[in-house]
């Protein structure tokens, strides 16, 4: 994909931003995201926020359900605090909110800073692919978070992360010493959550929420 990137290389002559910087130009706007000084449009298309929208109100059951102090966030601003120039926006973030009293930034500003307020994290898969299925992955699993999705519901990965010939898939990625095992789920296959593990759900649900 070819990102929309508004803060461009330095050889134009502009700068990289800095995370003030973009919560000053873009703070407001959650279309945003920052990634190492380069702001990316997360192109939320309304079939993009039928997806999100879908996880949302399945995870919100299973929350209710099981009487936990959690909540889901969309598209929330999380600036870990042991990346520079980076703030990420999860497509849905389900957060700990016995986890907020720690959290620096939270009661001003609602930015989190720390991976043990997040237990879930869905990113729905857009044109700028390469940072759901490569960064993310890897700043996620560092930053401790249990279960992370990635919802590709119109085969736009690279073939080294969704197989050949290219086509819907949904990947499960479970926390595991560390690293991320991850599971590729399509059509009828269902889905195993450690985070919601009375969750009655198929990949293809999921995946035909975007159209």
């Amino acid at each position: 994909m070819q990102p929309m990137t508004i803060a461009i290389d330095p050889p134009t002559g502009q700068k990289l931003l800095g995370f003030d910087e973009f919560l000053i130009c873009y703070g407001d706007d959650n279309r945003y995201e920052l990634i190492d000084g380069e702001v990316f449009n997360l192109e939320p298309t309304g079939q993009h926020e039928e997806v999100a929208a879908l996880i949302t109100t399945k995870a919100c059951v299973q929350i209710d359900r099981a009487g936990l102090p959690w909540f889901v966030l969309q598209r929330g601003l999380f600036r870990p605090s042991n990346i520079g120039m980076t703030a990420f926006r999860p497509d849905v973030a389900v957060i700990d909110g016995a986890e907020l009293a720690s959290e620096p930034l939270w009661a001003d500003q609602s930015i989190l800073t720390r991976g043990n307020s997040i237990k879930f994290v869905a990113e729905v898969v857009s044109s700028n692919w390469q940072n759901d299925y490569a960064r993310k992955v890897e700043d996620y699993a560092t930053l401790g978070i249990a279960e992370y999705w990635i919802v590709d519901y119109a085969g736009l990965g690279g073939i080294r992360h969704i197989g050949k010939p290219k086509q819907p898939t949904l990947s499960i990625c479970t926390l595991v010493d560390g690293e991320y095992e991850i599971l590729l789920l399509r059509g009828n296959q269902t889905i195993a959550s450690t985070i919601f593990p009375d969750l009655s759900l198929t990949a293809q649900q999921v995946l035909r929420a975007g159209g």
